[in-house]
């Protein structure tokens, strides 16, 4: 008899933030924004997510389009190089909230996901 190795059990809660019918903020392009942050390059964030250059364009154009203030601010580097990419103050702001909003999303179901956890096979 073959003994099934024990699963261990996760809650992720994936928010969205939605403008009409675009996405604003999800998992993947706050990822895509961490990653700007910390790489200050488009291109580098899009390499880092297995994805192209026009993608991270796209996914950045999108997250942009749906706020007041651009989140990202980009700055093209041209022949003699120097471009680069960064998070505005809009955009360090959104993204600490959207954060602190996962974050509480799991303390507030925490009491569920115990009950839930329960019904699951092991």
């Amino acid at each position: 008899m073959k003994i099934k190795p024990a699963r261990i059990h996760s809650l992720q809660p994936r928010l969205r933030v939605r403008v009409g019918d675009e996405i604003a903020l999800g998992p993947g392009k706050v990822e895509l924004l961490e990653l700007v942050q910390q790489t200050g390059s488009i291109t580098e964030a899009a390499r880092q997510m297995g994805m192209s250059y026009m993608r991270a364009w796209t996914l950045i154009r999108t997250i942009n389009n749906c706020f007041k203030q651009p989140l990202v601010i980009a700055v093209r580097g041209g022949s003699k190089g120097g471009g680069g990419a960064k998070l505005s103050a809009t955009g360090r702001e959104a993204l600490a909230l959207y954060h602190q909003m996962s974050g509480k999303c799991l303390v507030v179901t925490q009491p569920n996901w115990k009950q839930l956890q329960k019904l699951l096979s092991r």
